[in-house]
């Protein structure tokens, strides 16, 4: 059988993104399915994580399965010069699937040449993030019953933000999106991906605001920005908190709208409106285990 990695969003069709989102809502009626028992999962993070990481290893246990890797590249053999190709060829000897985060862009597809087992690419650089955007799809369709016709407000950190970039192409699969980026100069959405938009004939929208448009909003995805990816210090912090989302901001929203984020937040989104029930960025997270699970489950063939 031939193996099923998931590098890109755009590996999966239409019809598995709808399928995962089954899955995982079969997940969440029953989390303990000991699918994986007897399996090994290797858990490869060169990157810093909490959430993507502990809703990975969550999901792993609660299927049944063993976790080996590490969470710090400083723990491993890379610290002795050792490559990604030898990393990986050596970790899928021992794994029945490796979940990988690196830093470096392409860094997952690479390893999924080399592996003899699937990879799951958990973030690579500024590039994608696959099951952030599952899991996202999944906060979507449980609070607007429905991926069609939907009105996405991305705010922040467009240009670097790997979240918004799988989502965009995700999303562009279903019918008649609107997105609407909203940005600073030096943050807005890269071309290749308003080119993509633009070739499919979807309607998009820029802004350096969005104080005034909010009420037009189904789903606000509030993005980080993320100093790491900034080589320049001034520059980051000329951006940092360019946008701050309040409770009274969000007055007149639609009764269905929602705030998602990836998570973690530093200062975009105010602590007042964590009681708002429009706020799901917490709901969100707790998707992220259901979500992994299904994917886990589809990519090893185990439902």
């Amino acid at each position: 059988m031939e193996k099923k990695d998931l590098i890109s969003i755009m590996d999966y069709s239409k019809e598995e993104y709808l399928r995962i989102m089954e899955l995982a809502a079969d997940f969440e009626k029953t989390p303990n399915q000991k699918l994986l028992d007897g399996k090994v999962v290797a858990s490869l993070f060169f990157e810093p994580s909490t959430r993507t990481r502990l809703s990975f290893e969550t999901a792993i246990n609660r299927m049944g399965g063993r976790i080996v890797g590490f969470t710090d590249a400083g723990s491993s053999s890379v610290t002795k010069g050792e490559t990604l190709h030898d990393t990986i060829k050596m970790v899928s000897h021992y794994s029945d699937l490796v979940v990988m985060r690196h830093p470096l862009e392409g860094s997952a597809r690479y390893a999924a040449e080399v592996s003899d087992v699937p990879i799951i690419n958990a973030g690579d650089g500024a590039n994608q993030h696959p099951t952030q955007t599952l899991l996202d799809m999944y906060s979507i369709i449980k609070t607007q019953k429905t991926l069609d016709n939907l009105n996405i407000f991305m705010v922040g950190d467009l240009k670097y933000g790997r979240t918004v970039h799988s989502l965009l192409m995700a999303m562009s699969q279903f019918e008649n999106p609107i997105f609407n980026f909203i940005a600073p100069e030096e943050l807005q959405m890269p071309k290749e991906y308003k080119m993509y938009l633009r070739e499919k004939g979807i309607r998009y929208f820029e802004h350096k605001e969005f104080t005034d448009i909010i009420s037009e909003a189904d789903i606000v995805y509030m993005t980080r920005v993320q100093k790491e990816r900034f080589s320049d210090p001034i520059e980051y912090e000329k951006v940092k908190n360019v946008y701050i989302l309040k409770n009274e901001m969000l007055e007149n929203t639609k009764p269905n709208m929602r705030i998602l984020h990836p998570l973690p937040r530093v200062n975009e989104i105010h602590t007042d409106v964590d009681q708002n029930e429009k706020a799901y960025y917490f709901t969100q997270a707790l998707n992220g285990v259901f979500t992994r699970e299904a994917i886990i489950a589809h990519t090893l063939n185990l439902k």
